[in-house]
């Protein structure tokens, strides 16, 4: 994994492998959702590395000992409603323990800010460390919004986890919110007229639920 400037880039091989497959237009909505769920189990190894732990004893078949644990109660995955749910799912896997939360935005198609629909997360946040996922960081709109909603809750952290993302998408989220790092597959190479990521691989939420 690469670092720059609170930009943490996941290059490792498994993860690139599956983003190229899940970048190809003829992906079928089956294969395009499989890709997606391996990939975020992947990337969770990456965005959980500093996770916090504790010592508990363990009767081995040989003798007691103590043995290191994490404690997911205390980490909150939150889900940027439709397309996070996409990544959700995989991390929930590896850290079935850790509680969730859901933000339901929207992007006006004329003005492209979020709208928001839906907030609800769970008790005592302030002792929680939080992981917002969404598939694509674009023109940033959506995450700050999403971000501003959790500051209000106040968690210990906030980490932003996203599959895709571009210059144009990483310098908003940094200018409103520079002490919320970044993990990403991918820094693509700019944003269309239209809010997309270029080469980018389309509508998140559409491949993953086939509405296109």
């Amino acid at each position: 994994m690469s670092t720059n400037h609170n930009v943490h880039l996941i290059d490792h091989p498994l993860v690139q492998h599956k983003l190229t497959l899940m970048r190809r237009k003829d992906a079928s909505t089956n294969s395009f959702r499989r890709l997606l769920n391996e990939m975020a189990m992947l990337m969770t190894y990456e965005v959980t590395r500093d996770m916090a732990m504790q010592d508990i004893e363990v009767e081995t078949p040989l003798e007691t000992t103590t043995c290191k644990v994490i404690d997911g109660k205390k980490l909150v995955f939150v889900s940027i409603l439709r397309a996070g749910n996409g990544i959700l799912d995989g991390m929930l896997s590896v850290v079935p323990g850790a509680r969730v939360g859901h933000i339901g935005l929207y992007r006006d198609p004329k003005t492209l800010t979020a709208v928001e629909y839906y907030f609800k997360m769970p008790k005592d946040m302030h002792e929680r460390d939080v992981i917002v996922v969404d598939p694509m960081l674009a023109t940033g709109n959506s995450a700050i919004a999403a971000v501003d909603r959790l500051k209000e809750c106040r968690p210990k952290s906030i980490k932003f986890v996203c599959l895709l993302t571009c210059p144009e998408g990483i310098a908003a989220l940094h200018k409103a919110h520079p002490d919320v790092p970044i993990y990403t597959a991918a820094i693509d190479r700019e944003l269309n007229s239209h809010g997309y990521i270029l080469p980018g691989l389309g509508d998140a939420g559409d491949r993953i639920f086939g509405t296109q």
